[in-house]
């Protein structure tokens, strides 16, 4: 007996002294993946491009607020995290940071004096980044970004996600090496692929969007080599589309489409909601013609399956309003003759044919298809209900400076009116999705 608590306390003390170890130890830092000479400096315009690659502005500037300035929130499933503030002011800012801090926090997710960032912060994919790209980003951000004194809320997670020495387990378990790597030959010796392959997983993190996430929330698949790698994530309540399988929209898109889509937020087929307006907004449009085709080439390359033909798109020229009188499908037909609509098909044509056409296929870069939509068909159901409630609007861009804005039906539409239309929209034209209740409105509804 003595024996076994002799041998108990030692697994306790033990257990202490590698706890208090996680705690206190000072992580190792990942050293830098290429060697630059200390005076080297960033051509002009280099580290703002940087910056938009990495897309910092969507989470580090809140609405209304000045640039960079943080106090976006954050939702997530453990908690709403507040971003904080990138300026180089000193007493709320990152002003005080040396080069190696900056790095730290973008490929370890740590802030100087050794606090641990959340993983909201997609330092599972800066770990891609390459030296040239940091160095750029941190002369940007201490030389170029007004410093503006903002101080940020706390973040205060529940326990026990408020004990950040826990993530450093996280990061042990999670986090893969660093540096970025093509994974595989083809694609290594492809200048182009290899551009798009780093444009994907280092500074666009598009897996941590699109990607799904395994028991302990890490993305679950980080290169083409992992089969999860951007088969569908969730983020919000709204689904972020697969852009892997074969029968994907991202797939069945031809390259221009999938750039049209990439760069200006819209292309003949549909426009971005949600998040994903964001990243055009803040980064995606600045992208040079070359890498926009480079990425769509490394995401084209990673199709899983044959790729399936793209949808038809009906004619948008002036003789576009006889293509209704043509249409065959049983949807079109019967909103056309306006006979025996039930109240799903009632508020379809009361609020929404206009824009989006009694054959659902709205118009091209303006309003987007009903048919074939993946946030119409999502299993999500939360992005569809928030549009229908809340409108959406397209960004502007460069190339498409039109800012085109849905209004939002919730004063308008009771619960019940929501769920009815919804419904109809995921089994309209072809479309083959569950009905939408009240209560799942009335869920998302503020």
């Amino acid at each position: 007996m003595k024996t076994y608590l002799r041998i108990l306390a030692g697994l306790v003390c033990l257990g202490v002294i590698v706890l208090l170890a996680i705690i206190f130890v000072p992580p190792q830092l990942t050293k830098p993946s290429e060697p630059l000479s200390a005076d080297w400096k960033p051509a002009p315009g280099q580290g703002e491009y940087a910056m938009r690659m990495a897309d910092c502005a969507a989470c580090h500037t809140a609405e209304g607020g000045e640039p960079f300035a943080g106090g976006r929130a954050i939702e997530s499933p453990m908690g709403t995290i507040w971003a904080t503030n990138i300026t180089p002011d000193k007493e709320t800012g990152i002003g005080n940071w040396s080069l190696d801090d900056f790095r730290a926090a973008l490929v370890d997710g740590i802030a100087p004096g050794g606090e641990h960032l959340y993983p909201a912060m997609p330092y599972e994919n800066y770990r891609n980044l390459s030296e040239t790209d940091i160095r750029a980003m941190y002369d940007y951000f201490m030389n170029e970004v007004p410093a503006v004194n903002n101080k940020v809320e706390e973040t205060a997670l529940a326990f026990p996600f408020n004990q950040r020495w826990g993530i450093r387990l996280w990061n042990w378990v999670a986090l893969g090496s660093s540096g970025f790597k093509p994974e595989t030959d083809a694609i290594a010796s492809d200048e182009q692929l290899a551009r798009g392959a780093y444009l994907v997983q280092g500074p666009g993190h598009c897996a941590s969007c699109h990607s799904p996430r395994n028991l302990i929330m890490a993305e679950g698949g980080k290169t083409a080599q992992d089969d999860g790698f951007l088969s569908g994530g969730v983020i919000g309540g709204w689904e972020a589309p697969d852009l892997r399988s074969a029968s994907s929209a991202a797939q069945r898109w031809s390259a221009a489409d999938l750039k049209a889509y990439l760069t200006t937020g819209r292309n003949a087929h549909t426009a971005v909601a949600g998040e994903m307006a964001l990243a055009v907004k803040d980064s995606l449009q600045y992208m040079t013609d070359e890498d926009a085709e480079a990425m769509v080439a490394y995401l084209h390359h990673i199709v899983k399956g044959e790729r399936q033909p793209a949808p038809s798109v009906p004619d948008q020229s002036l003789s576009a309003p006889r293509q209704i009188d043509k249409a065959t499908d049983a949807t079109s037909l019967k909103l056309a003759k306006g006979i025996g609509l039930d109240e799903g098909e009632m508020l379809y044509m009361d609020n929404c044919a206009a824009c989006h056409m009694t054959n659902g296929k709205g118009a091209a870069e303006v309003f987007p298809a009903m048919s074939d939509n993946s946030l119409v068909t999502s299993d999500q159901t939360t992005g569809l209900i928030e549009t229908i409630l809340y409108g959406a609007e397209m960004p502007s861009t460069a190339k498409r400076p039109e800012k085109l804005k849905m209004p939002g039906f919730a004063e308008r539409l009771s619960d019940e009116d929501v769920a009815a239309l919804a419904t109809f929209l995921r089994k309209g034209w072809g479309n083959d999705a569950g009905a939408v209740t009240a209560d799942a409105v009335k869920a998302v509804r503020h």
